[in-house]
């Protein structure tokens, strides 16, 4: 072989060696990259996962925070639909008892029974040689109409009041500010006996309202 055969073979395996060393190198790094690619995308995945897991988690917690303060505010609201319908009952209820009382004490027969009873107990009771005062509505004594729902026999009655029924010592006096029933005062001192429409209806309700609040929670 000559010196040119020689020096040719060897440049030629001189390129086959770097081709392959190359071809090698490149294999290699080509691998180094692609898995440090595998890493990163599997460190993104995982990364993105926890984030997702973390977000619906997050979003678990205020949807359950959010039921939970949906459903206190029905709880809330139920309660306070039931007290002011409780209330409004109770408030009808107390309007219909001031109204039959009303009814009662405006009526002329009642009224005149009242006057009678109360100016015997007053004397008896606390006059004596006092002088004392029966208030009753204006209504009655100064003889204006009534409302549509008394009778001409009530209104008579009612009118037929007069001091000329009571005992010596009791002054028959119409009050613009008084309404059913009758108050007795003794001139000159702070005592009264009261039974007018508005105390006769807060003792009645004093009574009757317990019992019928106890009706409606249920527990009578």
């Amino acid at each position: 072989m000559t010196v040119e055969s020689k020096s040719s073979a060897g440049v030629s395996d001189l390129i086959a060696r770097i081709r392959d060393e190359g071809v090698q190198s490149g294999r290699q790094e080509a691998d180094r990259i692609l898995s440090e690619a595998r890493q990163e995308a599997a460190r993104i995945v995982s990364e993105a996962q926890k984030e997702a897991d973390e977000k619906l988690a997050g979003a678990r917690s205020t949807i359950q925070l959010e039921n939970e303060a949906a459903l206190e505010s029905l709880k809330l609201a139920f309660r306070d639909t039931g007290l002011e319908l409780k209330a409004a009952v109770v408030a009808a209820f107390e309007e219909h008892v001031r109204r039959l009382v009303s009814d009662v004490t405006l009526d002329g027969e009642f009224l005149r029974s009242l006057v009678l009873v109360l100016a015997g107990h007053a004397v008896e009771e606390y006059v004596k040689d006092k002088e004392a005062r029966i208030l009753i509505s204006d209504v009655f004594i100064k003889g204006q109409e009534m409302s549509p729902e008394h009778t001409k026999s009530t209104r008579r009655a009612a009118l037929a009041i007069s001091n000329k029924m009571l005992r010596e010592g009791i002054e028959l006096v119409s009050s613009k500010d008084m309404g059913g029933g009758a108050k007795v005062c003794l001139v000159g001192e702070s005592l009264e006996i009261d039974l007018s429409e508005d105390t006769i209806s807060d003792l009645i309700l004093k009574y009757l309202l317990p019992r019928f609040r106890a009706i409606l929670e249920g527990s009578e």
